[in-house]
């Protein structure tokens, strides 16, 4: 594994140019003066409840992500906030945001396809086996139209640097996030408590805001209203109060000022979807779930779901009500297709890729199977339906019995597993007991896709807080950090 990119030091160990305001401004600090504005990062984040639920030990992690309904039943804590910000300098985000677009519009064009005439299955691009035998793929989409040919409305996609081949700091996808991508309500707190805290230090620097993004958010989803429908009445669907992510729902619902609502608040009539008010039945036009597709209609998908709308399915394909993300966005997000993204833009777009993929073995496939049993010590293993850090296995940081135990369970169903060689994460400086410490971190942006696909200029960065940890999941023990992106 390459040595990593360090995001504030070049190889002589000099500040990068981005960086140099951060390092006079810091040079000007005391200790005490930053353990004391950690505290009360805590303090307010503690009394605001920005907090997230992590599974209890005897809790089935496999299956889980985020924004699953039972994903939050575990302990409420603080997540980890880090006062150092990673630092973004213009030009490098306007090459990775040409990039995040670039994919999600292939990603969306690929999900058109796949539910109507599936040109790139019929080309030879992507085998039909991958999708068409896939559990994220929903039958009930086939020959759906929905507005605007949208299917994944926000995506988050998980970048990270690494050192590439000709010995420099480059952006990698990691993975596509597109059926319910969580997170953002972190990218805003943490602006927040940074312009709280060092008022001082964005006065030296021009950086780029993010306070817009429920504004952003909200046109977005009001133009995938149906047809005819000039003043979409929007809502926010969770599945409670007790989802991990439920922090998140209540503050972006409020941020853009719509409804938020479970699924006992909304009934199907006359064709049409309404929630319950004080007074009386009022139509919802756009649906922002955040219930994954299997809870969204107990008379389509699990009938003994009490989340979701019974005949909601019923009044989506007759175009009475938008769902963002829609039904189904969930097989582009697998990890078995993520491979195959490059493809896609290649056969969608006719464009190379700006951003690489992460190199991949598709277990499923006897040769890469061998391949990746052969050299569990060096790889990454995933489950192609994994979240969180669940269900993987990092080979570096591994036993010999874990990876015993885990080649048992890859060679049971390798068809739910993909390898990657173990990335060195780029570090960022973190403040840790001892002062500044290089930590690995990762990106996450927010691409909307509505009647314009937006980026808002930054992003949800995780650090792993554990000294040479790579697993940057706040449900395993990481923190995060506000992303600068730099206007000059």
């Amino acid at each position: 594994m390459r040595a990593a990119f360090d995001e504030m030091y070049d190889g002589d160990q000099h500040v990068r140019v981005h960086y140099r305001e951060f390092e006079r401004w810091f040079s000007e600090q005391t200790p005490e003066a930053m353990q004391f504005k950690r505290a009360e990062a805590d303090l307010v984040f503690r009394r605001v409840g920005v907090t997230f639920a992590v599974y209890g030990d005897n809790v089935d992690k496999s299956d889980k992500n985020e924004d699953e309904p039972g994903a939050g039943e575990g302990t409420e804590r603080l997540i980890p906030f880090d006062v150092v910000p990673r630092i973004i300098p213009a030009a490098e985000w306007k090459h990775l945001e040409a990039g995040l677009k670039q994919r999600v519009r292939a990603l969306n064009m690929f999900l058109h396809d796949v539910y109507h005439d599936q040109d790139i299955v019929r080309a030879g691009r992507v085998p039909a086996e991958q999708i068409l035998g896939n559990s994220q793929y929903r039958p009930d989409m086939r020959g759906l139209d929905v507005p605007r040919k949208i299917y994944s409305h926000v995506a988050g996609i998980d970048v990270v640097r690494a050192v590439n081949s000709e010995n420099a700091g480059e952006f990698f996808v990691l993975e596509d996030n597109l059926r319910v991508p969580s997170g953002v309500s972190y990218m805003l707190e943490n602006r927040k408590m940074m312009m709280r805290l060092f008022s001082d230090l964005f006065a030296r620097n021009r950086v780029a805001p993010v306070a817009h993004y429920p504004d952003v958010l909200l046109e977005n989803l009001r133009s995938v209203a149906p047809q005819g429908v000039d003043n979409p009445t929007v809502v926010l669907l969770t599945p409670g109060m007790y989802n991990s992510a439920y922090f998140e729902h209540a503050f972006l619902a409020q941020q853009m000022g719509i409804e938020l609502v479970e699924g006992k608040d909304l009934c199907v009539q006359d064709d049409h979807v309404y929630m319950r008010t004080t007074r009386g039945l009022q139509r919802v036009d756009v649906i922002y779930r955040r219930i994954d597709d299997d809870f969204l209609d107990p008379q389509s998908f699990r009938s003994d779901s009490r989340l979701g709308a019974a005949g909601l399915l019923s009044v989506y394909r007759a175009g009475k009500v938008s769902l963002a993300n829609a039904i189904g966005t969930g097989i582009a997000d697998d990890k078995s297709i993520y491979p195959y993204v490059p493809d896609m833009i290649d056969f969608y777009l006719g464009e190379r890729p700006i951003l690489s993929n992460v190199p991949t073995h598709v277990c499923r496939e006897k040769d890469q199977l061998e391949y990746t049993l052969a050299h569990m010590e060096e790889l990454v293993v995933k489950e192609v339906h994994g979240a969180g850090g669940y269900g993987m296995l990092v080979g570096p940081a591994s036993t010999r019995q874990e990876r015993e135990e885990f080649s048992t369970r890859l060679r049971a169903n390798p068809e739910n597993y993909i390898a990657q060689p173990t990335l060195a994460l780029s570090t960022c400086p973190t403040y840790v007991e001892s002062g500044l410490a290089p930590r690995h971190i990762d990106l996450r942006p927010y691409v909307l896709s509505g009647k314009d696909v937006i980026t808002v200029p930054g992003g949800l960065c995780r650090v792993a807080l554990r000294e040479g940890s790579l697993v940057v999941n706040s449900s395993q023990g990481g923190g995060t950090k506000d992303t600068w992106v730099l206007e000059r």
